[in-house]
């Protein structure tokens, strides 16, 4: 899964110096005024999101207050940063899509389709939107609210060079007592109306509060980071004192009486995993639904989808396994049971971890020499594989990627949980690194993001479908130029990659619409892909508090092989795979509709003569 999120910016005057000056049209031109819409979005993203400017390391020069502050919460910023995108309604209208042509007639239908549906979510009376930017009916969850999330921005993302920066550390690590204060009322506002989140869920959320309350200030990890970090640069002064007074103090009350509502939650909730008969979910799921695919598809037609998905990829599966003289059992059980092998296990320690995380880079270094067969335009920034913070592995997705810095000066990230190392066979490693990293979300997140002439708005916009849609596609890829030619059993972890985004699907809409219990999901789930117990639980929680984000995959990834055999099909000897590549990536994240424009486009342009053969 990819992290990156909407970024509010200083816009071109704070970022020329660092990416270079686009290439901007006339000002008198009807782009020039719908890119001055995109700026307008941001200057208010920002407003909202200042710790996303961190992000991306444009939190310097006339945005250098944005070091000290952290995301609004609360009812005031439901929609988080979405919040801009729905208010730009009006200026869209203005626009005259008739006068814009080539990519800036995308750069316009993407942000129409993003305004129009965000106007629609907040429309809906309950719910909020996550750091994620999903759409979310519970405020405060084990992967949502700010105690969530705060600790690994503070850790990962706020930079110590100077006392600046870490007065500007305790600032923000003030600010988080607010933030988790806001995130208490809202979900008390919810819980009045009857919105509360299933019981598993609640209690998998205390956990995480009481592990992170339960750390006294000297031995919290974000007042050890900040005394850490001072120390390495020099930077004179007490930091790690008055950050434990900060800890022990405002955010212990702040956390303390998020607790106790959490409490409360747990005391009214029921055991029902779905959001279809909570208050408002028979219209929320649906929509949830088109945002995270981006399309019309109905939870009916997404089921049956999933189901035949599950279908065609269990019977390749099947082949494979039979293959490697794995013939008794269902599929589901006999991945499973090749899951347990111990031949094919890293040991559950500090040494295993780390001879994990050494496979895992060598792995991202082969890959790395074969892109220029792939892509014409590759990414500058490096990734680095990490581990998944401890503090917030329980309630972490098994694997996510978090982009670089704008300039570069910060290296993309590619996250595994290792809280069990058991969950992670071998031969199902490979292509989830392919996945996070290269050729997957880093480099698409990271060629959007070094495409200068494409507005700041768009390199950062993480659209579900087509970002874990290119991802799964780029397992496919991987697949495709024989990367595990030697090692056959890696091309079965694709398989059951492939099957497990299909169960998603299934389960997903099993849970949120057709009724499905937490236990029913898991044992499908359990039973169909043979992932470890532990793996499967983890998964269908996600799924229960981001309803429909799990569909956004298969779906994508289908979306993006039609696309290019339609391509492939019209243009014959014309089509140049790299070509292909960088026409759907220099654009940055788009609705799976726009994108199908943008391939129609380009093929109808190669075709014509326009565009040289390879």
């Amino acid at each position: 899964m990819d992290r990156r999120q909407f970024v509010a910016s200083g816009l071109a005057l704070a970022v020329t110096g660092v990416l270079g000056r686009p290439a901007w049209p006339a000002a008198d031109t009807e782009a020039a005024k719908a890119r001055a819409l995109y700026d307008r979005i941001f200057e208010e993203i920002l407003l909202v999101a200042p710790q996303l400017a961190t992000t991306l390391g444009l939190d310097t020069g006339k945005r250098a207050g944005a070091r000290s502050l952290l995301n609004g919460r609360g009812r005031a910023y439901r929609l988080g940063q979405l919040g801009p995108i729905a208010k730009a309604w009006p200026a869209v209208q203005k626009i005259d899509p008739s006068r814009l042509s080539g990519a800036d007639r995308t750069y316009f239908a993407t942000v129409t389709w993003l305004s129009a549906i965000c106007r629609e979510i907040e429309a809906q009376p309950l719910g909020t939107v996550d750091s994620y930017n999903y759409p979310v009916p519970y405020v405060v969850t084990q992967l949502t609210g700010a105690y969530q999330s705060t600790p690994d921005f503070l850790e990962s993302d706020h930079p110590i060079e100077s006392a600046a920066d870490a007065t500007a550390y305790l600032d923000r690590l003030d600010m988080f007592a607010y933030a988790v204060t806001n995130d208490t009322g809202l979900a008390r506002e919810h819980l009045g109306r009857g919105l509360v989140p299933p019981d598993f869920i609640c209690d998998k959320t205390l956990k995480q509060l009481r592990l992170l309350r339960g750390q006294p200030g000297a031995r919290s990890g974000m007042v050890t980071s900040l005394a850490r970090r001072t120390a390495e640069k020099g930077i004179a002064g007490d930091w790690g004192p008055r950050a434990a007074r900060i800890v022990d103090g405002p955010l212990a009350r702040a956390l303390d009486a998020q607790i106790k509502l959490v409490e409360e939650q747990r005391r009214r909730a029921t055991h029902e995993a779905g959001i279809r008969g909570r208050p408002g979910g028979e219209a929320y799921y649906p929509l949830c639904l088109r945002y995270q695919t981006s399309t019309r598809m109905t939870p009916d037609e997404a089921h049956a989808l999933g189901l035949a998905q599950v279908a065609e990829i269990s019977a390749a599966a099947d082949e494979l396994l039979k293959a490697q003289g794995l013939a008794d059992g269902s599929v589901g059980a006999r991945l499973s049971a090749l899951t347990r092998e111990p031949e094919w296990l890293y040991p559950n320690t500090d040494d295993g971890r780390a001879q994990l995380l050494a496979d895992l880079n060598v792995q991202v270094a082969a890959m790395q020499r074969r892109m220029p067969e792939l892509f014409g335009v590759l990414p500058k920034t490096p990734v680095e594989v990490r581990r998944v913070p401890p503090g917030i592995e329980l309630g972490a997705p098994r694997g996510y990627a978090q982009s670089g810095s704008l300039d570069g000066t910060r290296p993309g990230a590619y996250y595994i949980n290792l809280a069990d190392t058991g969950i992670w066979p071998k031969w199902a490693l490979p292509t989830l690194t392919y996945h996070e990293s290269i050729p997957g979300h880093h480099l698409q997140g990271t060629i959007a993001l070094e495409a200068t002439e494409t507005p700041l708005l768009h390199r950062t916009l993480a659209m579900n479908a087509y970002v874990e849609g290119w991802a799964l596609y780029a397992e496919q890829l991987a697949d495709e130029i024989g990367m595990y030619g030697e090692f056959p059993l890696g091309r079965l972890g694709l398989l059951q990659s492939f099957l497990y985004r299909a169960v998603r699907i299934v389960v997903d809409t099993g849970m949120h619409w057709k009724g499905w219990s937490r236990e029913q999901a898991a044992d499908y789930m359990a039973g169909t892909v043979g992932l470890a117990r532990a793996a499967v639980e983890s998964e269908i929680d996600r799924y229960c508090v981001w309803p429909a984000q799990a569909c956004g995959y298969k779906i994508g990834h289908l979306e993006f092989v039609r696309l290019r055999d339609a391509a492939r099909a019209k243009l014959g000897p014309r089509f140049d795979l790299r070509r292909f590549h960088d026409a759907v990536l220099e654009g940055g994240a788009m609705p799976l509709e726009v994108l199908a424009q943008v391939v129609d486009d380009w093929a109808g342009t190669v075709a014509g003569g326009d565009a040289p053969l390879p």
